[in-house]
């Protein structure tokens, strides 16, 4: 008998001993008197049965209690805000956030058992509009009988707008409590309202003494290899560990085809360097190119060189390469980069970036990994400036606020009889002509004379730059100009 049918009894056996009647007695009687012989008769089997998991090693040790639950101390540890809610049976709506194999699903099975609530698995992947509003529709039914629903929504992120525009009215009344589990940012995936209604919790991977704490278990439990002679060493365990890059589901999942094939003899089964070897022989890299993780990396790529820390540059690119990351993409980075935290720097690494774009769109990978791994060292050792970067960003800026500023009329230009009846391109010096090569003519507008944009460093060529500017900007205020 599931819980919903175990609460249609105790509700029952209260309503007996009320001694007096109450309003449509009989509709009431028979609702739950159909809840609970469905229960009992043929309930499905939703991913919160409490029966004994079958399957995958995951899914047979998959923890069903706190206790059992490795990691998160953060948000499950005594004291913490998520352990007191769930102890306290006072779950809101949330949403779980973590890379996968860190305890989302396993989490939500573990509130499944402890709550007070009905449970209901929701599939992002399988269903739409309709879905939802039949579930939410049953769930108000539940609310008017005071029994609280709670919904969980794995892969949430993968619903667009409207799907969890659905969801909205019903979060808001109370109707249902919602649980949603996602893999991607919800500050990119999920729309504003609904996120403003639920608690983010930020699952962490797991570390590699929690997975090697897992592998360990799954060597005793009798859901695991406890019943079974088999012979591995913390050594080999420590290696599937490091090689789960903190998913739980990868790690049992190694140890279970580690354990599968290795040979048998009358000692047991024993595993072997060479079948771990074997088994993990391609390691696959936490890297989604679609996603967050893709964001991040090439973040850390490009805080590194600016950092000038070469070594962390060069791993941030194989990171990338190594798992498959288009080239192009990483090159088009460095281009940019080369302009944005080098520039008049040294302008050499432009010239460089572009050289090893096109290298890389000429023989691509794998061989053109050495001319990005070229370039992103110089990128990193070459002396650093931003001050291209913040010329644009202040022009602009004064470009947004005053799009309608006139082109002063010297330096219009002057293509038509009645353009240069009107002033257009009267007074405009050409340089060329000068002895000099220089003028004070103003080409700012007016109300911007005297701004500075561009104002270089001290480092590398920049300094000569900045040294030539000073000059000009002397000269010109010797011959007349205005700023």
């Amino acid at each position: 008998m599931g819980y919903r049918g175990e609460a249609c009894l105790d509700r029952l056996q209260a309503i007996s001993k009320m001694g007096k009647p109450i309003p449509y007695m009989g509709v009431v009687l028979t609702f739950y008197l159909v809840v609970f012989f469905m229960e009992g008769s043929f309930r499905q089997g939703t991913m919160f049965d409490v029966n004994e998991p079958q399957g995958p090693l995951a899914a047979r040790l998959r923890p069903r209690d706190l206790p059992e639950f490795v990691g998160q101390e953060h948000l499950l540890g005594e004291g913490k805000v998520l352990r007191r809610m769930i102890d306290k049976d006072m779950v809101s709506s949330m949403i779980f956030w973590g890379p996968p194999g860190v305890g989302k699903t396993t989490l939500a099975r573990i509130i499944a058992g402890r709550t007070k609530a009905d449970f209901v698995n929701f599939s992002a992947v399988t269903s739409g509009i309709k879905e939802i509003k039949e579930v939410m529709s049953n769930a108000e039914r539940m609310s008017f009988m005071g029994d609280k629903t709670i919904l969980f929504v794995d892969e949430i992120h993968r619903f667009n707008k409207a799907q969890q525009d659905a969801f909205l009215p019903y979060v808001e009344k109370g109707s249902i409590v919602l649980i949603g589990a996602t893999t991607e940012n919800p500050s990119f995936e999920i729309i504003s309202a609904l996120l403003s209604r639920c608690r983010v919790f930020v699952l962490n991977a797991l570390s590699r003494e929690d997975i090697f704490k897992l592998l360990k278990q799954a060597m005793v439990d009798e859901r695991g290899f406890g019943g079974q002679n088999v012979n591995i060493t913390d050594d080999m365990l420590n290696i599937i560990a490091g090689f789960a890059n903190g998913d739980a589901r990868i790690a049992l999942g190694t140890l279970e085809m580690v354990i599968i094939n290795s040979g048998e003899d009358e000692n047991g089964t024993t595993v072997t360097k060479e079948m771990i070897e074997q088994c993990i022989s391609k390691k696959s890299l936490l890297y989604d190119k679609g996603g967050e993780e893709h964001y991040n990396i090439i973040s850390a790529l490009h805080k590194s060189m600016r950092n000038s820390d070469v070594n962390a540059s060069v791993y941030w690119l194989a990171r990338m390469l190594e798992a498959g990351e288009d080239p192009l993409y990483v090159a088009r980075r460095v281009v940019r980069f080369a302009s944005e935290d080098i520039g008049m720097a040294d302008s050499r690494a432009l010239q460089i970036a572009i050289a090893a774009y096109q290298a890389c769109h000429f023989i691509g990978m794998p061989e053109c990994s050495v001319h990005l791994t070229h370039a992103v060292v110089y990128m990193a050792l070459a002396p650093k400036s931003n001050a291209l970067y913040v010329a644009y960003e202040h022009a602009a800026e004064d470009a947004s606020k005053m799009l309608a500023e006139p082109v002063p009329l010297h330096i219009r230009n002057a293509s038509t009889e009645l353009m240069r009846e009107l002033g257009y391109g009267e007074g405009y010096i050409y340089a060329h002509d000068t002895e000099d090569k220089l003028s004070a003519m103003e080409c700012l507008p007016d109300s911007l004379l005297g701004t500075r944009y561009y104002i270089p460093t001290s480092q590398g060529q920049e300094a000569r730059v900045g040294e030539r500017l000073r000059q000009i900007e002397e000269w010109r205020r010797e011959h007349g100009a205005r700023r």
